[in-house]
């Protein structure tokens, strides 16, 4: 789980998704974000978190690997939640280095550890890594051993190992492509590789997997269930876990959110219980993400987005059409908002057009 105490700047700057997985219900505070890669002194985690792969719950694109498998290898673990923009908008760079690199002792390995209860389901996790284009060796780590194995607190992170089994390097959140596709090339000289070069590559990131517009992003990640919403606003507040009727206030501060409708909010989302339900953000960023889906397996929600009380037009994102319009079909990220013209503050609303609906957290880029 994403970690609501970090502060807005660091949001907004450490384009890094972080987590609480590890330190659950303790006493410890997580690690301070890193945004720049960082070589562990003695080269070697003890015991070598390789071995944990063996504890992986299951294996996509491949068959299990274990320490064994990838001796002599160099291997690149990253650490992803499918649900997460800031993993998303780092694949592009992690697919290109796989497929340049693979045929040159390079191993790239997807940990999928889950962050939302509906990222457990492998099923859901196949499907995610079809459509987005994962098509390097997944192993799915529902239980989060791997993910304790390494000490990880954040989505996504990078972990480099070298052809010994060593972890040699480790990357937070995004950015640095250069620096790691460097290094990626160092540990493969180091171990022989012939043919690695020193160009990089280069990705044409479309839709979510677009770099987000930093200078105007204003408008941090929220939530939509009540264990680590922010800013939330309506006439006689939140009932947490109870079936209410919501209502909007007349004005939304920036950055804040609310309901209309017939709504239960859980710990980790809200489920529309009628049709016409509806929810309101005020933000300040080009691009609007919500993650959501059906709250009952297989079937399908038409909605429809409005941006400051108008069909969004050239302004919609790669899963609403010009008029807002858009079906959920499985609980994933949607994008919703893709502005092209100046970006300011706006005024965005979703309304579903059956019940079932649920929503579990708002991301922009």
């Amino acid at each position: 789980m994403k970690n609501l105490d970090l502060s807005f700047a660091l949001l907004l700057a450490g384009v890094v998704c972080t987590s609480m997985i590890a330190v659950a219900g303790g006493s410890a505070a997580p690690p301070a974000m890193t945004p720049t890669m960082v070589s562990f002194a003695s080269g070697l985690l003890a015991p070598s978190p390789l071995r944990s792969l063996e504890e992986a719950n299951g294996w996509i694109n491949s068959p299990p690997l274990t320490m064994e498998s990838l001796r002599g290898k160099v291997v690149l673990i990253d650490f992803w939640t499918y649900s997460c923009i800031n993993w998303r908008r780092e694949l592009p760079y992690v697919r290109a280095w796989s497929r340049k690199y693979k045929d040159k002792g390079l191993v790239v390995v997807g940990v999928h550890s889950p962050e939302f209860a509906f990222e457990k389901d492998a099923d859901n996790v196949r499907r995610a890594a079809k459509d987005i284009g994962v098509d390097y060796p997944i192993a799915i780590d529902s239980d989060h051993r791997i993910w304790s194995a390494f000490g990880n607190a954040y989505w996504p992170a990078l972990y480099f190992i070298d052809a010994k089994g060593r972890v040699r390097n480790h990357r937070f959140g995004e950015g640095g492509y250069d620096a790691s596709e460097r290094f990626i090339q160092q540990l493969l000289a180091e171990a022989g590789a012939s043919g690695a070069g020193t160009d990089l590559v280069s990705v044409d990131a479309r839709g979510a997997e677009a770099d987000a517009d930093w200078a105007n992003l204003k408008s941090p990640e929220n939530y939509v269930g009540y264990g680590r919403t922010q800013r939330f606003e309506s006439p006689g507040g939140l009932a947490p876990g109870r079936r209410q009727v919501y209502g909007t206030p007349s004005r939304l501060a920036a950055n804040h959110w609310a309901l209309a409708g017939d709504w239960t909010v859980n710990p980790e989302s809200a489920v529309a219980h009628t049709a016409k339900g509806r929810i309101v953000y005020r933000f300040h960023a080009r691009d609007l993400h919500l993650v959501m889906g059906p709250a009952v397996r297989g079937t399908a929600i038409r909605f429809r987005v409005l941006v400051d009380g108008m069909p969004p037009g050239d302004a919609h994102g790669v899963d609403t059409d010009a008029e807002g319009y858009g079906t959920i079909d499985y609980q994933r990220m949607y994008q919703l908002v893709r502005q092209s013209g100046p970006v300011g503050e706006r005024l965005f609303e979703i309304e579903f057009l059956a019940p079932g609906a649920e929503a579990f957290s708002f991301s922009f880029g």
